[in-house]
């Protein structure tokens, strides 16, 4: 078997050549990939606002249904998790499929899509209220996601009867 210094060159650069493709094939995953895989999949940030909030006057004192609709303009899909008030002790949310409902621990606000809380749907329930809201009276929302920052609303209180023009 030869040894001599041509051979150990030869060995040399193909270590060398050989050792430079694993850093870049490494580098290429922890830089690029790195930051681009925290991303795979994702097609960018969710961009909420919500509209069309209101209360429900509620026939009882101490619980209410809260409505409203949450639009996401942006292409990442987020989760509606909580809703504080101080009309309140505990919000909480429930999904509605045919006569049953039930509570959940979050509510998905699609994508380029809506989340939507409708009489007779998915909604909140105010229990334990500090007082029994009147019709035209204000209450303060703080909505709570998963990724999003909170968003804060003023929300009407409206008779039972009340339903929103689509």
């Amino acid at each position: 078997m030869a040894t001599g210094p041509g051979i150990r060159k030869a060995a040399a650069a193909v270590l060398t050549v050989g050792l430079s493709a694993a850093l870049a094939a490494c580098g290429s995953e922890d830089s690029g990939g790195g930051d681009s895989g925290d991303h795979a999949g994702h097609k960018g940030a969710p961009k909420l606002s919500v509209s069309g909030a209101y209360v429900s006057q509620p026939p009882m004192d101490d619980m209410a249904a809260g409505y409203l609709a949450v639009r996401n303009a942006g292409g990442g899909a987020d989760e509606l998790t909580s809703v504080t008030t101080p009309l309140a002790s505990e919000v909480t949310l429930h999904t509605t499929k045919g006569n049953r409902m039930k509570q959940v621990s979050s509510l998905d606000v699609p994508a380029d899509g809506r989340l939507e809380l409708t009489s007779g749907g998915d909604h909140l329930m105010l229990t334990n209220l500090s007082h029994r809201p009147k019709v035209g009276e204000r209450v303060s929302f703080t909505l709570h996601f998963a990724t999003s920052d909170p968003i804060e609303i003023k929300v009407p209180v409206e008779p039972t009867t009340y339903r929103p023009k689509d």
